[in-house]
């Protein structure tokens, strides 16, 4: 009676959780940030605490988008592309020249990727914008899942959902795999993708600001299902990292079918093993 018990508990939860995770998800956009000096920054020292220099000291922002260096300091302020030590960056993508206290200054960003800046007055002053990209389906949400993909979901013990979306295995072509770390930025994570106890696809210390990303396995010897690792490294971009590293969360047997009723029964079936498993092997792993 009890095994019984136990047995209906875990169909339930991945009845549950497989419908979740064929929800749509929402993303938060990025279309506009505004950078600021922390106070009194004319002066060394912000850059030893751990706000920095420049508030938000990591600010994100969509491709296209704003940023706005607004000088609510009372010292005069530059905010100037590259990096101190390394003059042939300096000033390349933008340099807004002098920015007395109470004015501000624009930059509108056209390339994806981490574009550090400081201050040339004061060069302890750094800070780093990330440029997204944004994908967009036929409703408007980040990412798209490619049509007969399978989906799954898993989640790490800070409560994390870990999402990934994967075109069919199929013998001779690579297999796409997009993962989302939901609600979360500048994730560090390994993948390891393995068919039939072959490795196809071992991706170390991969790093993704906005939580979302795409991995690609080599050409695949077979159409057979796949198996997929993701190892979690921490939250960040300079050490230390935060948040669970080391746990694993693994999608076995991941062979999609055709149709939204099929890829929820598979989303169920992967999320069954991970529950089982949670308690000896792979979620979390410590």
């Amino acid at each position: 009676m009890k095994t019984k018990a136990i047995s209906s508990f875990f169909v339930l939860f991945a009845i549950v959780a497989g419908i979740v995770a064929m929800a749509p998800g929402a993303y938060a956009d990025h279309a506009e940030v505004t950078v600021i000096p922390a106070a009194g920054s004319g002066s060394p020292g912000c850059e030893e605490t751990p706000e920095g220099c420049f508030i938000p000291m990591i600010a994100t922002v969509d491709v296209g988008g704003k940023v706005i260096f607004s000088n609510t300091d009372s010292a005069a302020h530059t905010f100037t592309s590259g990096e101190a030590t390394d003059s042939d960056s300096v000033g390349v993508v933008f340099d807004s020249s002098l920015v007395m206290a109470g004015n501000t200054y624009e930059w509108t960003p056209t390339e994806v990727g981490d574009q550090p800046y400081f201050c040339i007055v004061h060069p302890w002053m750094a800070g780093i914008i990330t440029v997204q990209g944004i994908e967009e389906d036929d409703h408007g949400d980040e990412m798209m899942m490619p049509t007969g993909a399978a989906s799954a979901t898993g989640m790490l013990s800070d409560g994390t959902k870990v999402s990934i979306w994967t075109t069919a295995p199929t013998k001779g072509e690579m297999m796409e795999i997009s993962v989302q770390f939901e609600g979360a930025e500048h994730v560090n994570h390994d993948m390891k993708v393995t068919q039939n106890g072959n490795t196809v696809l071992d991706d170390k210390a991969a790093h993704h600001h906005d939580g979302k990303g795409v991995h690609t396995t080599k050409a695949l010897s077979t159409s057979d299902p796949v198996n997929v690792t993701i190892t979690f490294q921490g939250y960040g971009v300079n050490d230390p990292k935060t948040g669970p590293i080391g746990e694993q969360v693994v999608f076995s047997n991941v062979v999609p079918e055709f149709g939204t009723i099929a890829m929820m029964i598979l989303a169920v079936a992967i999320i069954s093993i991970v529950a089982v498993t949670a308690k000896s092997r792979v979620v979390p792993r410590f």
